[in-house]
């Protein structure tokens, strides 16, 4: 298809103005990753009391065996299941991020969250059974294969955004979706306070009612699902896969209808008649096949582009889900988790920890990328982002001993505390505002439309990798040797500075020419005709 003709197709899309069909996209798709991220971390809030419930002292006023000496490696078995969750993203990501290319977006957008819905319900009452398998076992199942629904729904979001959305606006409303990370990880410790709250007395008297609790708080991750789950269902097929790749230009007019009748704004019924039909060189573009996706990806300028954003995102993730999945046991070694107090003040103050972290930084910073994106541009923020948190972590690790000093009682003082906690809200603030959503954009954006949904599968399976070395390989080290764990996490974030340098700027370019396709119709069409 020629470039004209392509621009013909997506004029309009890419130059209307915001309607309300692109303001309930943003909350359907976000609406999705409030739910993911609610269910991704709540678990390490969530796992202290099921180890303290499964594994009691047999003083009741203690906390749990299951870190004592007599169980040596369970801090690993503690890390594999904050991991489940993100093994089944990476199968996730990959597998919808292919069928989202091959069936189309609209076929698959909804399916990972019914699978969600299925999976937190089976969390939510994983228990022992007689024989066989034990609670975390159980438990560990479920979040696998709630991260397999959790991953599909990164690039089916990520693509149906992009390609709905116009050219002003396209990062700003996928860093939007995105954004409703922060505000499900704020709400995962809200509901933990609720939770507390409302079981303080029997827990006071008996902690096994902590039960109750965290199976509370791993089955608020249904509401997100059931309230968007008929609006996923039912949302249009987008335009461009339409055109591009089922090459059905009347399906295309009928989807531009749909978003008409939502919008009910002159400028989209325009839009309409703007749809052509389909030329001889339309009929002979590229289809999707795996010889395509080699070819493609066989040209350098194509290849680094792919390899930046899964090199950019392993890298990110390698020390965003080391840390962010281990907070609490952050707070614990600077003595912000109620040492010393009852199990309910215990758990109460690491609640209250994870939330002045997230008001703090985490979501400041997804919600200032939102407001400054499509102002800055992506890469500045991913720079940015890379560099500010190299920089805190290497702080944080290199006077560690002399940021954290200690009373006559062997307890780290107020004032270390609160310089601790500050360091380390500017960082979770750097990663928000920078690599952690921006790589989430970017690979949205930056491929062919054909390959767009496997490409962005592909980025973030990629970064989970990353998150898997992060939660299993690192974090269980942080009790041992919190400065080793930081100075890793700080080379590693330093490493992705360099890997923004082999990305494209998309900030003010259609979809076609970030991808190369209106370059690669011109010259197919003339081969077409010679």
């Amino acid at each position: 298809m020629s470039a004209t003709t392509r621009a013909n197709h997506f004029a309009h899309l890419d130059e209307s103005s915001l309607g309300w069909f692109h303001i309930r996209s943003i909350l359907v798709a976000g609406a999705g990753f409030f739910g993911d991220a609610y269910d991704i971390f709540v678990i390490g809030m969530a796992l202290p009391m099921v180890y303290r419930v499964y594994y009691a002292p047999s003083d009741p006023t203690k906390g749990t065996t299951f870190t004592s000496a007599n169980y040596s490696n369970q801090i690993h078995i503690d890390a594999l299941l904050k991991a489940s969750t993100n093994w089944g993203n990476l199968i996730g990501q990959l597998s919808f991020g292919y069928l989202g290319d091959k069936l189309g977006r609209k076929k698959m957008y909804g399916v990972e969250i019914i699978i969600m819905m299925v999976a937190i319900l089976g969390s939510a009452l994983s228990c022992a059974t007689v024989r066989g398998m034990g609670v975390l076992t159980m438990l560990g199942l479920w979040r696998f294969v709630l991260g397999i629904g959790i991953g599909g729904d990164y690039p089916m979001s990520a693509t149906i955004t992009s390609e709905f959305a116009q050219v002003r606006y396209r990062g700003m409303m996928i860093a939007a979706v995105f954004g409703m990370q922060g505000i499900g990880i704020l709400v995962g410790g809200l509901v933990t306070l609720i939770g507390l709250a409302i079981f303080k007395d029997l827990i006071t008297t008996d902690p096994l009612y902590l039960d109750y609790v965290w199976r509370i708080m791993l089955g608020f991750g249904i509401v997100p699902c059931v309230a968007t789950v008929y609006f996923r269902l039912t949302m249009p097929e987008t335009p461009r896969f339409q055109v591009d790749v089922n090459d059905d230009v009347e399906a295309a007019k009928r989807d531009i209808e749909m978003i008409t009748a939502v919008n009910a704004g002159m400028e989209q019924r325009e839009a309409i008649t703007t749809i052509a039909e389909p030329s001889k060189s339309d009929l002979n573009k590229p289809r999707r096949t795996a010889s395509s996706f080699k070819q493609y990806f066989g040209q350098w300028k194509n290849f680094k582009v792919l390899f930046g954003t899964a090199y950019c995102w392993f890298a990110l993730d390698i020390a965003w889900y080391g840390l962010s999945l281990n907070t609490t046991r952050v707070l614990g070694l600077i003595g912000f988790d109620g040492h010393g107090e009852d199990q309910y003040h215990q758990f109460w103050a690491k609640a209250v920890g994870n939330i002045i972290i997230a008001c703090m930084g985490t979501v400041p910073g997804y919600w200032v990328t939102v407001a400054l994106i499509e102002r800055l541009g992506r890469k500045p923020i991913q720079y940015m982002g890379f560099g500010v948190i190299t920089v805190i972590l290497a702080i944080l690790a290199g006077a560690w001993d002399s940021i954290l000093t200690k009373d006559s009682t062997g307890n780290y003082t107020s004032s270390s505390k609160a310089i601790f906690l500050t360091l380390y809200t500017i960082a979770q603030f750097f990663f928000n505002f920078g690599p952690n959503s921006t790589t989430f954009v970017i690979p949205a954006e930056v491929f062919p439309t054909r390959f767009r949904s496997t490409a962005h599968g592909i980025s973030a399976a990629c970064g989970k990798v990353g998150a898997i070395i992060g939660v299993q390989a690192v974090g269980p080290y942080f009790e041992q040797n919190p400065q080793a764990v930081l100075w890793t996490f700080s080379v590693v974030m330093a490493t992705g500075i360099f890997g923004t340098m082999l990305l494209p700027e998309p900030k003010g370019k259609s979809l076609e020419e970030l991808s190369y396709e209106e370059e690669e119709s011109e010259s197919q069409e003339m081969r077409a005709t010679q």
